[in-house]
């Protein structure tokens, strides 16, 4: 349909497939698993809001990475980076990273736009109007929570110098619980489920399953943001130190550490210019610490 409007907006859908084509697709997956805790025949219109949680995950990855300023996702170009280099390939008049942000930005809505298109087909194929109430309701409610969850994140990068270091480790978790927790495992779980028509003590179990799960995920997340291999994680070696997150385990390691740790942690986090060396660094300071 896009390219019906303009053979001007291929990269759009060739941008999209190619952002949708990877990934652990674990949403999904819990997404049916929460049905098939109820029904365990699993219906073709359950498949479709399972996929709808994906297009959804990827609308968040494509506007988390122009927040986070990130060149890489999956081990390839961010989709801002693919429409600078457009840009840039293509001889246009103009800043290539500013256009490079803005197309992104209109990708990632279109994506919110096709996962909610998905998701009410999905629902509407249900003929028990209690339960597509009751999957819509949490659908919204997951969008809701971790669209606050990331402006948390991103508030706490940047308001670090004015909060307590008393209370950096619960604002760092309380990111966890709602940019990834509920998001990644909890949600899905319950969304499955209640399409499926699960009881209110049913989806009180899953939410109790979910949300730890979600957290471990989250956590393991933050070690490999700060330790993990570039070759597994897609992303280069200490992206979240050069990014600035304030995570848990840098809340943790403050906790421990003598002021002029801290004190020169704060001055590091952060620097989009980190060297190897100061990455280094870094990670022997949060090993050394217990974090």
């Amino acid at each position: 349909m896009l390219t019906q409007v303009s053979p001007d907006l291929a990269p759009f859908v060739e941008y999209s497939r190619t952002f949708l084509s990877g990934g652990k697709r674990f949403r999904a997956r819990c997404a049916l698993l929460g049905f098939a805790t109820v029904v365990p025949a699993i219906p073709d219109n359950a498949i479709d809001v399972a996929c709808a949680l994906e297009v959804f995950h990827a609308a968040a990855l494509v506007h988390d990475d122009i927040m986070d300023n990130s060149d890489t996702r999956r081990g390839a170009p961010s989709v801002h980076r693919l429409f600078e280099a457009l840009h840039t390939s293509s001889g246009w008049d103009g800043n290539g990273e500013q256009f490079g942000t803005s197309s992104a930005l209109l990708l990632g809505d279109l994506l919110l736009a096709f996962s909610d298109e998905l998701f009410a087909s999905g629902v509407s194929a249900e003929p028990d109007a209690a339960k597509r109430i009751a999957s819509r309701t949490e659908f919204n409610h997951m969008r809701l929570e971790v669209t606050a969850g990331q402006y948390l994140d991103i508030a706490d990068e940047v308001a670090w110098p004015v909060i307590d270091k008393l209370e950096a480790l619960s604002r760092a978790q309380r990111v966890v619980i709602y940019k990834s927790a509920k998001y990644s495992i909890e949600a899905p779980l319950v969304i499955g489920a209640a399409l499926a028509g699960a009881s209110e003590a049913q989806l009180t179990t899953l939410r109790h399953i979910g949300l730890p799960l979600g957290i471990a995920f989250q956590l393991r997340d933050d070690i490999l943001g700060v330790f993990g291999d570039p070759a597994v994680t897609g992303k280069p070696a200490g992206d979240d130190l050069r990014e600035g997150k304030r995570t848990v385990l840098i809340a943790l390691a403050q906790q421990e550490l003598p002021l002029s740790a801290i004190s020169l942690m704060d001055e590091l986090l952060g620097d989009p210019h980190l060297t190897t060396e100061q990455i280094l660094t870094l990670q022997e300071t949060l090993t050394a610490s217990g974090a």
